[in-house]
């Protein structure tokens, strides 16, 4: 069931950025912008501003994701009862341990007028937004096998007046689409970040975020890019994409990883990203990186006390940067980039459980 909320419970702001953004749904604490509270208000009726989606699939970030399989292993049962947990208590979809959540798809169910949206319900949507901070309502999530991040799901989702949401192509498979757009701010970024003649160093750059940022890398100029990857297969996917040089290491290894950088690049990088969804990653990062570079950190496994703390005590003059989900333009640019490389379809396929490796004949 939703959340029982006494009306007088949270404060219902009249208008303002309060009410644009959510905050009148955050319970526990009250006042808190959506994201930072424990609990939200989940239930189905609508404030002005506010949207009601029809949920058809989540996709669970690659963190938290890890974190279940390695908690409850691959029993789809266990793993079904956890989400189903999660949202029960919250309101929402928030990892505990990683603090983490994902992105969902749905068709519009009810949409208010003050809302400004040019959306009728029936309209395909992807939130833009993390799980983290939409009030959720699940009631099955039977039809989840457990082995994918990608969560078949039925119930509702409210999306305040300042989220973003995207309509969903429909010249693309709809869990191909889902798991573009859960990664959809890296390549974007990227762009922005990079000079021509820049060396790039990518961590992680076999998984989702990672190789849409090494095309993006690639395309804006960068000189050359290095892809640091944890095993042979992966640097075939790497291969593969063709927009980095792939290198096998150990993310969690700081001096492993800033070595591997070093001998792709011919020395530090001037950006690197780091794309991992392992934690213990942010030391390498901050050493591969030239003293007055600039580090991406785009993984939600990241401690940002870690790379603060790290890059102090390391003596190390660099540009720290959270990577912001959201920039403008960020999904036509994910879904392009998607449309003009096969391999990066092929992969997405693949990560999405819709195709097959697209490197498994070489492991034959």
């Amino acid at each position: 069931m939703p959340v029982d909320t006494p009306r007088g419970e949270a404060p219902l702001l009249a208008g303002g950025a309060g009410a644009e953004l959510g905050v009148h749904r955050s319970l526990e604490p009250l006042g808190v912008l959506p994201q930072a509270a424990w609990r939200l208000d989940n239930r189905p009726d609508l404030d002005p501003g506010e949207m009601r989606i029809d949920v058809e699939l989540l996709n669970l970030d690659a963190a938290s994701y890890r974190q279940l399989c390695e908690e409850h292993g691959t029993d789809a049962g266990r793993l079904r009862a956890a989400v189903l947990e999660i949202c029960a208590e919250r309101g929402k979809v928030q990892n505990p341990v990683t603090g983490s959540g994902g992105m969902l798809v749905g068709r519009v169910a009810e949409v208010t007028p003050e809302s400004g949206r040019d959306l009728v319900p029936g309209d395909r949507v992807a939130t833009l937004v993390s799980l983290t901070l939409t009030p959720l309502w699940l009631h099955d999530v039977s039809a989840w096998d457990g082995s994918s991040e990608i969560v078949p799901a039925r119930g509702h989702a409210i999306v305040a007046a300042r989220s973003p949401v995207a309509r969903v192509p429909d010249d693309l498979e709809l869990r191909l689409v889902l798991s573009v757009l859960d990664v959809a701010g890296a390549p974007a970024l990227v762009r922005r970040r990079v000079r021509r003649g820049d060396r790039v160093a990518i961590i992680g750059a076999s998984g989702k975020s990672g190789s849409l940022a090494s095309v993006a890398a690639r395309e804006a100029g960068a000189a050359a890019v290095a892809g640091v990857v944890p095993s042979l297969h992966d640097a075939r996917v790497v291969e593969l994409i063709g927009a980095a040089v792939p290198t096998v290491a150990d993310a969690r290894d700081p001096l492993a990883t800033a070595a591997a950088v070093r001998d792709v690049l011919g020395g530090e990088a001037d950006l690197t990203v780091v794309c991992v969804d392992v934690p213990d990653a942010e030391g390498g990062a901050l050493l591969a990186t030239r003293p007055g570079g600039a580090v991406v950190f785009f993984s939600m496994a990241t401690s940002f006390a870690k790379v603060a703390l790290g890059a102090e005590g390391m003596g190390a003059d660099l540009e720290l940067l959270v990577g912001n989900g959201y920039v403008p333009g960020h999904v036509e640019d994910a879904l392009g980039l998607v449309r003009s490389y096969p391999a990066l379809g092929a992969l997405f396929a693949w990560r999405a459980g819709i195709g097959p490796d697209p490197v498994a004949s070489d492991d034959a």
